[in-house]
């Protein structure tokens, strides 16, 4: 049965392969409920990939980069900063951001995010976002990226939760411990149930 992070791994490796145009960048970011993460440390991420992605970095880049690290004698800790090199990239190459497990994501890191994507969607025409997550946050991904969202909900059909049972069903330790009577019941009750 395939997961979130699943389905976000096939969207990321379908946009590696499409992405064949010279200095387009393709970013993701996988959400561990077990990682407390920050806006910073989520977009820092995705602009380590998208600079070590770059064949060639523009000088501009470069420049801001080097000037932003000097001030602060360290790497990069304000997402102000972050954003700005962020909006220098995405403005200048097509770019893919994929962000898997948002709902994972805290309180207010979670709008820090959002806010920053829907800046990044408004200075850069080229850039596309996926993002994955519970229902629960649909409203606030929607009401954040105002009009911008196209929704699709993935689940399993009733034919895939029921090819999963028996699949599950058919490795029992235990076989002898339930008829075949009582496997269908099984079946029959949990593939109604996946159905509500």
């Amino acid at each position: 049965m395939l997961t979130g992070s699943h389905y976000s791994s096939l969207v990321v490796d379908r946009l590696r392969d499409q992405a064949r145009e010279p200095n387009t960048a393709v970013t993701c970011f996988y959400f561990d409920f077990t990682v407390e993460t920050s806006a910073t440390d989520i977009l820092g991420s995705l602009l380590k990939q998208m600079i070590s992605g770059m064949e060639i970095v523009p000088e501009e880049i470069s420049r801001c980069l080097r000037e932003q690290i000097s001030s602060h004698c360290g790497p990069l800790q304000q997402l102000v900063e972050i954003m700005q090199l962020l909006h220098l990239i995405t403005s200048s190459q097509p770019t893919f951001i994929c962000i898997d497990g948002l709902d994972e994501c805290a309180g207010v890191q979670l709008a820090r995010v959002l806010e920053s994507l829907k800046q990044i969607l408004d200075k850069s025409p080229r850039t596309r976002i996926f993002l994955t997550g519970r229902p629960h946050i649909r409203a606030e991904i929607e009401g954040n990226l105002s009009g911008r969202v196209a929704s699709v909900s993935v689940g399993p059909s009733k034919d895939d939760f029921i090819t999963y049972i028996r699949a599950r069903l058919a490795n029992d330790k235990s076989p002898n411990s339930m008829d075949e009577c009582l496997k269908e019941d099984i079946l029959n009750t949990l593939g109604n149930t996946s159905e509500t």
